[in-house]
């Protein structure tokens, strides 16, 4: 089920099987249900995102890359998506080492105490998962080896389970319709109604997306530009046509000096809402400090990034008037 680059291989748990464990990568029980899964995705994307890793060399700023990008960031995939084929595959692998349990080798202690808890199975399955997911990406040179550990976990849990001839269920969502665009949408199922920029979302839908928002509204102000496009890009698999979370997203990629990201996502908001006073702000501060040789919109200053007005603005730069006016 899938192949880790020769940097990032595990011989442990059920990575021996031949089997990439996305539950392990996020440090989630394997039953863990869609809503536990974006939790703990932020928490860790938060951690080893190029915009806010903390790391203190280029070796560990790489390194923290290249978990995110080639197993972070592909197990959110998975997981996120309830993927009907990944539930198969893991509902198989159960039943397979429900049958070859005393033939199965362990390494870590924790994987051998769990073995033995018996009626205590459950618990101290959680526990001993919650324990070590959270020192999971402190080191990053330790990272592997906690994926690994917490697969053994996973293995021995679910050996136990088939084995009383209980199933452990994986979390199947939904499925989803993939738009031209690249944006995922709900089926429609899920998304009755319509918003007033014409997506169609229903009522939790539309609170879901507001929540997104507001969300990323905070992490702008907290200049936590990386988790702010986290939520918002959550909030247009939701509704891909809201102003608004395009004027924010644009504003986030402003702050990180990314041009052309951030004029895609302006435009949008303005060809849905042309009096998207957000979106008006930021189209300004890109047009006004776009770099002058051969009108270069792919970067922008410094001074834009920053959101500081030209001598014609008479605002309080780009974030002194973001949250104030009518949204949409």
């Amino acid at each position: 089920m899938g192949q880790l680059p020769m940097s990032l291989k595990i011989e442990y748990g059920l990575f021996k099987l031949d089997f990439t464990d996305y539950h392990a990568v996020l440090g989630i029980p394997v039953d863990a249900d869609v809503k536990a899964v974006r939790k703990r995705y932020l928490q860790i994307a938060r951690r080893l995102h190029p915009d806010s890793c903390k790391a203190s060399t280029e070796v560990e700023k790489n390194q923290a890359n290249l978990l995110l990008t080639r197993l972070v960031n592909p197990a959110y995939e998975q997981l996120s998506r309830g993927h009907r084929d990944y539930a198969a595959s893991l509902s198989h692998l159960s039943k397979q080492l429900g049958a070859q349990g005393d033939k199965i080798s362990l390494a870590s202690a924790t994987a051998k105490q769990l073995l033995q808890a018996g009626a205590n199975l459950d618990n101290l399955y959680r526990t001993s998962v919650d324990h070590l997911a959270s020192e999971q990406y402190q080191a990053l040179d330790q990272a592997l080896a906690k994926i690994a550990e917490i697969s053994e976990l996973n293995l021995v849990y679910l050996m136990c389970k088939s084995g009383k001839g209980e199933t452990v269920k994986t979390p199947v969502s939904t499925p989803v319709k993939t738009q031209a665009t690249g944006v995922t949408q709900p089926n429609s199922q899920t998304t009755t109604g319509a918003t007033s920029q014409g997506g169609s979302v229903g009522p939790k839908g539309v609170s879901r997306v507001d929540s997104y928002i507001r969300r990323a509204e905070g992490y702008l102000v907290k200049n936590n530009f990386a988790a702010a496009v986290l939520e918002l890009r959550e909030a247009l698999k939701l509704d891909q046509n809201n102003s608004d979370c395009h004027s924010l997203l644009g504003i986030a990629y402003l702050k990180q000096n990314k041009g052309t990201m951030a004029k895609v996502h302006i435009n949008k908001a303005l060809q849905l809402n042309p009096q998207n006073e957000r979106a008006l702000k930021a189209k300004q501060l890109i047009n006004e400090f776009t770099l002058k040789s051969g009108g270069n919109q792919s970067k922008v200053s410094p001074e834009a990034a920053k959101g500081k007005p030209s001598n014609k603005s008479n605002g309080g730069g780009l974030f002194g008037g973001l949250f104030g006016g009518k949204k949409k």
